[in-house]
């Protein structure tokens, strides 16, 4: 059987409202980004046993959540900006077409190589 609905540990499904044993969480700030098809949701949130940042990935009404512990948040953000400079800094390598097709001409808009001399 395959579906959506996570079964709850006695095999049941879920019902809706807080689950047992739940802490909960005071909303301090949201923030919401649209990237391509997935919207990104970051949360600054506190519970009583500290302050967290979940970030919320939201895909055609699917939702994965990573949960970042306040303290790691500086560590976090230092490896994502070093990541962004990597990616910004290699050359980006469209992939192959599959076999049979041939890849698409250049178009005449497209913009001129920056290390390309002008023509004239």
């Amino acid at each position: 059987m395959i579906t959506n609905h996570r079964l709850a540990p006695s095999g049941g499904r879920r019902t809706e409202g807080p689950t047992p044993g739940a802490v909960e969480e005071k909303l301090l700030r949201s923030e919401r980004i649209q990237i391509e098809r997935k919207t990104f949701t970051l949360s600054l949130r506190e519970n009583p046993r500290g302050r967290f940042v979940r970030i919320t990935e939201d895909v055609s009404g699917r939702h994965d959540t990573v949960i970042v512990p306040a303290p790691g948040l500086d560590d976090f953000l230092r490896l994502l900006t070093e990541i962004a400079r990597t990616s910004a800094e290699i050359p980006y390598e469209a992939p192959a077409p599959p076999p049979g097709e041939t890849p698409a001409e250049p178009s005449a808009e497209a913009p001129a190589d920056p290390e390309t001399p002008k023509q004239s």
